[in-house]
């Protein structure tokens, strides 16, 4: 059981981690460093041995490794990254890199999105080394730079480069699980993610004649563009179902009494109110147009225009995916994958789903946990090179109106002491037998 100080430690870790700025505009304009040597100290005071690895100067990953045990049994890989994403201090109600503790309330940038992760795993394992608790197996602990973008000085990085460190690694936790989702009817629900969508960044370019604002041009860049990105944003992509996304509707219309009708899923969604929003995002791929580039004086038309499509794909729906935009871009726009990851699909039945559901059950009995596949990525995209099946596993208790989902890369983002509390407790007790 995690004693006292790993309760106390989680908060102060979470708050010295939001302090220190790690904001990942994208393009290399990050600097890990500072993070990475505040994780590697606490490591080292539990007596571990952990590695600083670069690609890139100032982008640094952690990667230490606690020996279970088993001898036999595979290793397990328990990751969270370091950077992240831009904060206007101006739109928030304290400063997003404060690490102002309020009212119970851990505030700043990285308190969801996961810097309250990484300082869950440095309480937990730091509580070891106090009470000389050894895992079951082996638990490679890695703490990675980039995942707010490309991940290429991250876990990309130390998956092509040092795939050495992660020797007998199958499995491995994350983000994005286990936190309290409250369907306003007094359940709580604890999902778990068990897959991802593919990353699918696009550049569209339409190139055409240019030419006088004034004059007729049937061969005119933006328009070609526009009408591309038209269709598009306006396409309806059609229903497909992955295992996980089965499995997670077959237990909400459990939980909810109602028959699992995968004939008329729209339709399912709408009985399961707001409980549906855990599963909306991931019965489809998508391509929502992000960006628009033309032009450089008002009255010339350009010979170029450019476009960025944010694209996410189910497992097994690249290759629609891809003759799906070739359809709706048409013979006058060009595209192009300007970041490209894959979709990920874990199982559900595994030994290690069920050690993940009985450490929340154990800390929140009332609760009622799912299987879910994320509509986004994160590292495990990356660390799937090696083999490694990933879940999304960062346990939170919330209460009733804090949106979790809605404060990752939002304003004002924060974490509850308690919750942080309940995160170090179902870790510990999950990693202890993992």
């Amino acid at each position: 059981m995690a004693d006292q100080q790993a309760l106390d430690e989680v908060v102060r870790f979470t708050s010295d981690l939001i302090r220190i700025d790690t904001t990942n505009r994208g393009g290399g304009d990050c600097q890990e460093r500072p993070a990475a040597e505040y994780a590697a100290e606490q490591l080292a005071g539990a007596g571990l041995q952990p590695m600083m690895l670069e690609r890139t100067k100032g982008r640094t990953n952690v990667v230490a490794r606690i020996e279970g045990t088993d001898p036999s049994a595979d290793a397990l890989l328990v990751h969270g990254h370091l950077d992240v994403v831009p904060a206007e201090a101006a739109d928030w109600s304290v400063h997003p890199f404060s690490g102002e503790i309020r009212d119970g309330v851990v505030w700043g940038r990285g308190a969801v999105d996961m810097k309250n992760m990484d300082a869950m795993i440095l309480a937990v394992v730091r509580g070891w080394a106090r009470q000389g608790v050894r895992p079951r197996r082996d638990l490679v602990i890695a703490f990675t730079a980039d995942e707010e973008a490309s991940a290429v000085d991250g876990s990309g990085f130390l998956a092509d480069g040092h795939p050495e460190l992660f020797e007998g690694c199958t499995e491995g936790v994350s983000e994005s699980g286990a936190f309290t989702f409250h369907d306003g009817a007094g359940r709580q629900i604890y999902p778990i993610a068990a897959g991802e969508r593919g990353t699918g960044w696009l550049k569209l370019t339409a190139r055409g004649r240019a030419g006088h604002g004034s004059k007729v041009n049937k061969e005119n860049a933006v328009t070609r563009l526009a009408a591309a990105v038209t269709r598009i944003g306006e396409h309806e992509w059609p229903l497909r179902l992955t295992p996980t996304v089965r499995a997670a509707l077959a237990e909400l219309a459990a939980l909810y009494g109602i028959e699992t009708d995968l004939t008329d899923v729209d339709r399912l969604l709408e009985k399961l109110g707001p409980a549906a929003k855990l599963v909306e995002a991931t019965v489809r791929n998508s391509a929502n147009p992000t960006m628009l580039e033309a032009g450089y004086k008002l009255n010339v038309i350009p010979g170029e225009a450019v476009a960025y499509v944010d694209g996410r794909y189910l497992p097994g729906g690249e290759d629609e995916f891809r003759a799906t935009l070739d359809l709706l871009t048409g013979p006058d726009v060009d595209w192009e994958f300007s970041h490209r990851e894959v979709a990920l699909q874990a199982p559900v039945d595994s030994p290690t789903y069920a050690r993940m559901r009985a450490a929340v059950e154990e800390f929140a009995p009332e609760g009622h946990v799912v299987p879910y596949c994320m509509s986004g990525g994160t590292d495990a995209k990356q660390f799937s090179r090696l083999g490694i099946t990933g879940y999304g596993f960062a346990p939170l208790k919330l209460p009733e109106g804090f949106d979790y989902q809605a404060l990752f890369h939002g304003v004002d983002e924060r974490v509850p002491v308690e919750a942080l509390h309940f995160g170090v407790r179902v870790l510990d007790r999950f990693l202890r037998t993992a």
